[in-house]
């Protein structure tokens, strides 16, 4: 039994510098799959929040479709057809706008113009 384990030493020993190179290899795979893609998106929202102005159509998270009314250090006042809404930056999902959803923007903006001035002739 002893002369299992004395032949199994010399093969494991040599293979120490290879199992380094190969973690080091996994390190680097995880970094540029995951890590660095995950901090680029983060980048990009962050950007996305923070260039967004008073007046831009925008959808939440939750579904949710509304025009930027106010904007707060700690988050931005949706108005939408029921009212005005505070909610935090980090809910806004997207810009609903014409270059990013096309017709289907244009006949939201058309029927949310025509019950706005509806509501005004009242």
């Amino acid at each position: 039994m002893l002369s299992i384990f004395l032949q199994a030493a010399p093969g494991g020993g040599s293979s120490s510098p290879m199992m380094l190179i190969m973690m080091g290899v996994m390190f680097v795979g995880f970094y540029f799959l995951m890590i660095r893609p995950q901090m680029k998106k983060q980048k990009q929202e962050k950007n996305f929040q923070e260039t967004l102005k008073v007046g831009t159509r925008v959808v939440l998270t939750s579904g949710l479709h509304g025009r930027i009314a106010q904007i707060q250090d700690d988050g931005f006042v949706i108005e939408t057809l029921s009212g005005k809404l505070k909610f935090e930056k980090a809910a806004i999902s997207r810009e609903f706008t014409e270059a990013r959803f096309g017709d289907k923007a244009k006949a939201a903006e058309k029927t949310e113009d025509k019950k706005e001035i509806e509501t005004e002739k009242k």
